[in-house]
């Protein structure tokens, strides 16, 4: 990842979602065998200011090893502003290294306005920075499952047989026929091409920690739980017997990060990668988990006239959630900003079973895996230490 003797200078899209969050703190490691240590300084973009009560991995001007940490520049720019991604990008001619791991929520949307918005941010990014930054190498793109074609749409190389699935999914599979943020990266460097390099990232359902983002499973579950709690309830599960009983994957924010640097170090860049812990779990593992952090007791699957939407249920929530701000002393949030309740409804009710393939980074050289269940301990831990749940 070294541009010609020169320091890397990096532009995060997406700095306070859970995976920008992870990226930031990796690029600040205090770390000597840090693969990014020559990182010199962090652009990082988000809609909106970070929290106060959020802090980066790293507060000393210095690493362990004398070496300087890299500056970070945050930039608040709505992306959906052409004008003003311009204003903003246009002259930072000294980016070396985009990584673009943001979203616009698609909550109500139609998949057709979810891939026009969110291509067209893209597209303003990569007008921006492409013919301003002369020493761009890489530009790292975070897509998803929703980039390659509807798994749930059988036969697809054999992925599916009629008496059910026969996965799991590899990133050979058929791309979808309406232009998407792939597409829209592709097009957006052809100016560049041999000059700049590519990398797409299909990361599993995440699971990790951010001040704010629009897909935050771990923080969502973990009020859940705690207002539960509050009200002496029980951690119902809310969803199908498929998301109890069946296999699942997810993927650590931090690996997400760790690859897509991994990538862009490359000796054979333009590819697409899915993104997983490397392994799968259950739901019936996790939920007892999550219950005894809270101390409240659970049910599991109870049939299907048992099934709820959270996105229902916690309507109103918000006096319960200050109550509990108030009594444990924690940091003053927003439930709007620790929760998406949706995005819980959508992967509890799955209704098949849906893993991915490691393969092709393993092949390509990429072998870091992570345990999903030490994850999602370690996930809620750090939620509780950093008290915004109690």
């Amino acid at each position: 990842m070294e541009c010609e003797g020169t320091k890397k200078v990096v532009l995060v899209i997406g700095s306070t979602g859970i995976v920008g969050s992870a990226l930031i703190n990796l690029l600040l490691l205090e770390n000597p065998k840090n693969p990014v240590g020559s990182c010199k300084k962090v652009y990082a973009l988000s809609r909106r200011p970070m929290p106060p009560w959020y802090m980066t991995a790293s507060s000393s001007s210095f690493s362990s090893n004398n070496d300087p940490i890299p500056t970070v520049i945050h930039l608040h720019v709505d992306l959906a502003d052409d004008a003003a991604v311009t204003k903003a990008l246009a002259p930072l001619t000294d980016i070396t290294h985009v990584f673009y791991v943001t979203w616009a929520p698609r909550h109500g949307w139609s998949n057709t306005e979810a891939h026009t918005v969110n291509r067209a941010m893209l597209s303003s990014v990569l007008s921006a920075v492409i013919p301003n930054a002369p020493d761009l190498k890489h530009v790292a793109l975070q897509s998803g499952r929703n980039q390659s074609a509807d798994p749930f749409q059988p036969p697809v190389r054999g992925a599916f047989a009629e008496d059910g699935w026969l996965g799991p999914f590899s990133e050979d599979l058929p791309r979808p026929d309406y232009p998407d943020l792939e597409d829209a990266l592709i097009d957006g460097i052809a100016s560049r091409v041999g000059d700049v390099t590519w990398s797409v990232h299909r990361p599993a359902t995440i699971l990790g920690f951010s001040p704010r983002s629009s897909r935050n499973l771990v923080s969502s579950l973990c009020v859940y739980a705690a207002i539960c709690s509050k009200e002496g309830a029980v951690l119902r599960w809310p969803g199908s017997l498929v998301a109890w009983e069946g296999f699942s994957d997810a993927c650590d924010a931090w690996l997400i990060a760790v690859q897509a640097i991994w990538a862009a170090m490359m000796a054979r860049p333009n590819e697409a990668f899915n993104c997983g812990n490397g392994d799968v779990f259950k739901w019936k593992q996790l939920w007892p988990i999550l219950a005894s952090y809270f101390g409240v007791p659970w049910a599991g699957y109870e049939g299907e006239d048992q099934r709820f939407k959270l996105e229902e249920a916690m309507v109103g929530k918000e006096p319960v959630w200050a109550e509990i701000i108030n009594e444990n002393g924690l940091v003053e949030t927003e439930l709007d900003d620790i929760t998406t309740w949706w995005l819980v409804d959508a992967v509890v009710n799955a209704e098949k079973e849906h893993v991915e393939t490691m393969n092709k980074s393993k092949e390509f050289g990429f072998h870091s895996i992570y345990d999903t269940v030490r994850c999602f301990d370690t996930c809620i831990r750090k939620m509780k230490a950093s008290r915004i749940v109690p």
